[in-house]
């Protein structure tokens, strides 16, 4: 894909897009302590740039409490919140916004340079990486004023979307970087509508897990194997499993993440007994890796549904999340190019 470009560029953009992937990676665990600390609608306006610097004195930090007064958050659950307690929760959303500003900068200003040096042709891959960033923050806002009216919280739906294109962006500048870095080889391989489909679960997983996060789901049968005293919540009927408001449903959505999950490692153990049975030896330290984070995943899962979400349990089983997607797809390419 990068064949044209030098040798010496191709490291440059490489160690460019290590760093944008932490950076993204970071995010991604600041918005979701962001979100596990009820922290999202501290700022009630977009502030594209007058956001960039936080309060400076004391009539700018109630000027901001103010604003967070008139929206049914405070008005309906933190009716007896202090101003320094909304520090606090500002603190966190004001560090989101800022991180996400800090990313679009590093990514625009060295692609400005490489397309200065390599001209447009070779870079428009990173040009839509860009503008998905831009449109990640659009989306961020839009989930924001979905908790502004009529609601305490933002809509599940909306913080899926914008978990979704977090984990796209990730995706994106992780699969780019390992095209810079590895070369090809031929060996045979796995038929590639395997991998894949497995990779599409792990992106429908995200989007279940950031419904359970949404709606505090993971606060609601804190047992495991069972929800309480049966595998099906029996707080349900599993005839509404086949409806559209099973998404909108917190015992059901915990239902779903949980068996999503073990379905997830049923289809590994498939791919790993085809990846041995057949001797794909370049498969074997991907399908290693990827084996042991889904292990880790799922007993991170496990943990945050026993503890009640408690946030360190949560924010660990989010980051774990990065891990596996990243896994999933070092595993996919190398299936596909090597």
């Amino acid at each position: 894909m990068y064949t044209e470009i030098n040798t010496k560029y191709r490291i440059y953009i490489s160690n460019w897009l290590l760093l944008m992937f932490f950076l993204v990676a970071l995010m991604i665990v600041v918005g979701g302590l962001t979100r596990l600390t009820d922290s999202g609608l501290s700022i009630t306006e977009w502030e594209f740039f007058k956001g960039f610097f936080p309060p400076f004195n004391n009539d700018d930090w109630l000027a901001y409490f103010e604003s967070y007064k008139q929206i049914p958050e405070f008005k309906l659950q933190n009716y007896s919140m202090t101003l320094s307690e909304f520090k606090v929760i500002f603190w966190w959303e004001w560090a989101h916004r800022f991180f996400g500003r800090i990313i679009g900068l590093t990514f625009i200003m060295p692609l400005i340079f490489f397309t200065i040096k390599l001209g447009l042709k070779k870079l428009y891959n990173f040009y839509f990486i860009f503008f998905l960033i831009c449109f990640q923050g659009f989306l961020g806002w839009y989930m924001v004023q979905s908790g502004l009216v009529n609601n305490i919280d933002v809509s599940h739906f909306r913080l899926s979307v914008h978990l979704l294109f977090a984990f796209i962006i990730l995706s994106l500048i992780f699969w780019n970087y390992l095209c810079l870095v590895n070369f090809n080889k031929k060996y045979k391989k796995i038929s590639n509508y395997i991998p894949e489909i497995f990779l599409v679960l792990i992106f429908l997983q995200i989007i279940i897990g950031a419904f359970v996060s949404g709606m505090d789901a993971g606060k609601i049968y804190n047992t495991w194997p069972l929800m309480g005293n049966s595998y099906f919540p029996d707080d349900n009927n599993i005839l509404n499993l086949f409806k559209l408001s099973a998404f909108s449903d917190p015992s059901l959505v915990q239902y779903l993440h949980r068996n999503l999950a073990y379905l997830i490692f049923i289809i590994y153990i498939v791919i790993s007994y085809i990846t041995y049975q057949n001797k794909f030896f370049y498969l074997y330290k991907p399908i290693i890796i990827l084996g042991l984070i889904i292990i880790l995943q799922i007993i991170l899962g496990i943990l945050t549904v026993l503890s009640g979400a408690n946030i360190l349990t949560a924010s660990l089983h989010q980051f774990s999340s990065i891990l596996l997607i990243t896994s999933s797809l070092y595993f996919v390419y190398k299936n596909r190019f090597s």
